[in-house]
């Protein structure tokens, strides 16, 4: 807990700093590598049987390739001594958190919304988020980077931190290594309806439990922060409209986020330059508004806290 805590506190003071080589854009690579090389380079690589295949094959690879190498490097790094095992083992858990490079890459919309810039805001909310936004009004961005890291409270904060807890930074950075699979194939569109459908299905099972895990704890966020966010608007919304997402988990979080804050999220949107027709989730009270981007923020830390608290006390109780 000692080095699953220090990982946490390095992430809340430093984020992923841009110059530092992040775990993620290597599996990124790994990624791209592997499709290229099971797909022989195309954009389509056969017929949908063989496609599915393909894209199984790609979802065992990748995270088992991941934790084999978190598992050697921690294995090697203890060889050499003691001291070395636990500052590489902080170092991976560190890198496996994203809470404040959500924070820092959410708030450029926020800034760039507030000095009145629109197109520095569709330009900064296109970085974190995979719908077209070119169409975005002012609102539009706004409500986009709530929704993001309002659903990202999960898979970017509380997931990692319940897997890493579980199983230290090899399976956390396994859970990364699915997470990342499913940000760069999971989409149903033409390339990848049938060859990323394997991971889109790995991620949801991985982010099943962690999704209401996560809700509750931004649920008790909202109880504790009061003033601008409401426990029992998040707690009544969460029930109505969990399920308002084709995915099987990102309206858990969404929904308790829009209760919150008494706000309408999701609703149709553009993607790859299709309108995609979505429910709404929560209550058109007051308009999405560009101050909402920090409220939001402050419920995914206050869920993060919750969470840290959770896991240590689980483990100094075991």
């Amino acid at each position: 807990m000692m080095i699953f805590s220090a990982g946490f506190f390095l992430d809340l003071m430093f984020g992923d700093p841009h110059w530092m080589p992040h775990p993620v854009r290597l599996m990124g690579r790994l990624i791209g590598g592997t499709e290229r090389l099971l797909r022989g380079g195309k954009g389509k690589g056969g017929s949908a049987a063989e496609e599915i295949v393909k894209g199984t094959v790609l979802a065992v690879i990748v995270p088992a390739a991941v934790a084999v190498a978190a598992w050697g490097v921690l294995r090697a790094a203890y060889g050499i001594h003691r001291f070395v095992g636990m500052g590489a083992e902080i170092f991976l858990t560190y890198q496996i958190f994203a809470a404040k490079c959500l924070r820092v890459e959410s708030m450029k919309v926020y800034d760039c919304l507030k000095a009145g810039d629109l197109d520095g805001a569709r330009a900064a909310v296109s970085m974190i988020v995979g719908r077209d936004t070119d169409r975005l009004d002012e609102e539009g961005v706004a409500k986009a980077a709530v929704e993001t890291v309002a659903e990202n409270t999960s898979d970017g904060v509380i997931a990692p931190m319940v897997y890493t807890a579980l199983g230290g930074p090899v399976l956390g950075l396994l859970y990364k290594a699915v997470n990342t699979m499913d940000s760069m194939v999971g989409y149903k569109n033409e390339k990848y309806l049938y060859f990323g459908r394997a991971a889109a299905k790995l991620d949801d099972l991985v982010n099943y439990v962690p999704a209401r895990v996560s809700a509750w704890m931004m649920i008790g966020g909202a109880f504790l922060l009061g003033g601008d966010f409401s426990g029992r608007g998040a707690l009544r919304v969460y029930k109505r409209d969990r399920r308002n997402h084709a995915s099987p988990n990102s309206a858990h979080t969404e929904s308790v986020c829009a209760g919150a804050l008494g706000v309408r999220l999701a609703g149709d949107g553009w993607y790859f330059g299709k309108l995609v027709k979505k429910p709404f989730i929560g209550d058109d009270l007051r308009r999405v508004e560009y101050g909402d981007i920090r409220r939001a923020n402050r419920l995914m830390g206050a869920a993060g806290w919750i969470c840290w608290g959770v896991c240590v006390g689980i483990r100094y109780c075991w």
